[in-house]
């Protein structure tokens, strides 16, 4: 994908989480089943991942060679890093500390569907001020797949939010 095709992207997955979270009752937002997330909580994490994203691409370039240095390879395909994601979840992987979240209330939830619109507009606006080498050159880390590109990030978030959507709609099945 190119850097306009990971932003439209970027904007279609959350607008449809965002869109079907409010689609639902209270009842349903701050249900929980067999010791699964609520809605409320799936959109905190979401929340939780894209900060740091947007955070990171703040700084300037050289910032990032010199904290997680430069790619020594070709960034994967959305297909090979989504693949990589679902071996890592089959193998055990979960979220860990910061990134797992608080009991989240209607008027918190409220919030978070701004606060997350907002980072996603906050990303984007990043995005567009890289250019499509920097996205393979750079890289990030991650608690769970490790050291990304900036374009498999970009993947992650596109894909993850997609995930969390699906397990929000089986746990209220």
């Amino acid at each position: 994908m190119d850097k306009q095709t990971i932003k439209n992207k970027l904007y279609e997955s959350h607008n449809s989480f965002i869109s079907y979270l409010e689609s639902l009752s209270e009842d349903e937002f701050l249900s929980r089943k067999n010791d699964k997330w609520t809605a409320g909580q799936q959109l905190e994490h979401i929340f939780l991942g894209v900060k740091p994203v947007s955070q990171i691409l703040s700084f300037p370039n050289f910032i990032l060679k010199l904290i997680w240095g430069q790619a020594n390879r070709k960034s994967k395909s959305y297909e090979d890093l989504v693949k990589k994601y679902l071996l890592k979840l089959e193998n055990g992987g979960r979220a860990i500390g910061r990134f797992i979240p608080k009991a989240v209330s209607i008027e918190k939830g409220l919030r978070l569907k701004g606060d997350l619109k907002n980072e996603v507009d906050k990303l984007a606006g990043k995005l567009d001020k890289l250019t499509e080498d920097d996205l393979d050159k750079y890289i990030l880390p991650h608690p769970l797949l490790g050291k990304l590109t900036i374009r498999e990030m970009l993947y992650f978030t596109i894909y993850h939010v997609r995930h969390h959507e699906e397990l929000t709609k089986r746990n209220l099945k």
